[in-house]
């Protein structure tokens, strides 16, 4: 990693790249302390901080801004609910599915995209306003404080949205990605800090603290590596191409391999998963519904990740049955509407390539959709496995922090991703220069 950065600063383009992206993460922390005008920040920074409802995970991805209500306040929510909305649209409208097959198409897609993400702000910040205002969150109650804390919210997710697609297009890649992945890091300071106060600082015995301290490195360690050999595993299915005769000579007749990675979908399961059970959780604690004991009430519960793998409450962990089958399902639906083994097939049997033992076209797509399907739920179950193992140690120990597996999943996939691009970059910019000599 060190070395792929270092040979990047070599090179002035891809310099330029990373501190163009390197000043777009300071100006992203610099919002994220500017405060919504109209907000009793002090307030709601109490009643957050008083809330069992597991927002833990939503403080981290907004990098702290929710809790202290400032314009970044709903970060780039909107617009991962919108990929959300507008990928299950383009399974379910042929208009739509067509149009994700065509780069114009695609470049539509992102433009509908970016509407609609622009709309979702609007609404949840009208929502989380309305919430406000019947709480008594806001300095007063005038129409000019309602209006100010709308804007002010639907502009901060609209300039991430913006933010993040010009990291992409003039930074190293990834933008979306990178604006959660900072977000999330920025927590990570403070949430080490918990567990150390928590389990070592808090223990009498050396013996103990030393233990803890150990067994707390060793776990996060492990979940880093398994999170690396998770990203990096691929099953490759050889590739035959026939050769041609052109004019007197014989060529082609090489042997490729097509990589499926294990990891097809990356973070994006546990990313949509994360957001759509957290999504009800945050409203209710808006709006104070769900109080009590009723079937609401033990339902919100049961959404809240604070509360899996309780002993004492055994029932709430059927909520972690849910979310587990929300991972396994997105991993399923985003390996589909990226990577589609008819088309893969056709176009090798264009170019006269075949599978070793498989019949070119039909034969050739069915093979690669048993394997697909073999290695998606593989990947989905160890995805699972790193998502659920701090919810365990949470549910059983206490061990009560933000960044948990979602968020190392997340982290190490986004940074391994951003490390290829800039490799990419690189051999591209090499292979330019090379020509031009």
């Amino acid at each position: 990693m060190f070395e792929t950065l270092r040979n990047a600063f070599r090179v002035k383009d891809i310099r330029d790249r990373i501190i163009f992206t390197f000043l777009m993460l300071i100006v992203i922390r610099i919002g994220s302390q500017l405060p919504v005008p109209g907000v009793n920040g002090e307030l709601f920074s109490s009643w957050f901080q008083s809330q069992a409802a597991g927002l833990g995970f939503f403080d981290a991805i907004t990098g702290g801004s929710f809790l202290t209500m400032s314009i970044f306040a709903l970060n780039i929510t909107p617009y991962i609910t919108s990929s959300i909305i507008m990928q299950l649209l383009t399974i379910a409208i042929p208009a739509l599915e067509e149009m994700h097959r065509d780069p114009d198409g695609k470049k539509k897609i992102a433009e509908i995209t970016r509407y609609v993400t622009v709309g979702l702000a609007l609404f949840e910040s009208s929502a989380m306003t309305f919430g406000f205002y019947r709480s008594g969150y806001l300095v007063d109650k005038s129409a000019l404080t309602v209006i100010s804390v709308v804007l002010a919210l639907t502009a901060g997710s609209a300039v991430l949205m913006w933010i993040g697609e010009r990291i992409t297009e003039k930074g190293v890649g990834n933008g979306i990605s990178i604006v959660l992945v900072i977000n999330i890091i920025s927590r990570i300071p403070q949430d080490m800090g918990s567990l150390w106060d928590q389990f070592v600082a808090g223990q009498t015995n050396y013996l103990k603290a030393a233990i803890a301290a150990v067994v707390i490195l060793v776990i996060i360690i492990g979940m880093v590596v398994f999170v690396v050999l998770l990203q990096g595993a691929e099953r490759r299915i050889p590739v035959q191409y026939s050769k041609k005769m052109q004019g007197r000579k014989q060529v082609g007749g090489q042997q490729t391999h097509i990589p499926l990675k294990v990891n097809t979908s990356g973070v994006i399961p546990v990313i949509f998963a994360q957001s759509l059970m957290q999504t009800p959780v945050i409203l209710a604690s808006l709006f104070g519904w769900g109080k009590g004991t009723g079937i609401g009430a033990q339902i919100l519960k049961g959404l809240s990740q604070e509360n899996w793998c309780d002993p004492k409450n055994p029932i709430y962990s059927i909520g972690l049955v849910v979310y587990i089958a929300l991972i396994i399902g997105f991993a399923y639906f985003y390996t589909q509407i990226s990577f589609n083994p008819l088309e893969v097939a056709n176009n090798m049997k264009k170019a006269g390539g075949f599978i070793p033992g498989m019949r070119p076209g039909k034969t050739t797509s069915d093979y690669l959709s048993q394997v697909l399907n073999y290695i998606v739920f593989i990947g989905a179950v160890f995805l699972t496995f790193i998502a659920v193992v701090p919810i365990f140690f949470n549910g059983v120990f206490g061990a009560s922090v933000s960044f948990a597996g979602t968020s190392i999943i997340i982290v190490v996939g986004v940074i391994i991703e951003t490390l290829k691009q800039i490799e990419s970059q690189m051999r591209v910019r090499y292979y330019k220069g090379f020509l031009n000599d």
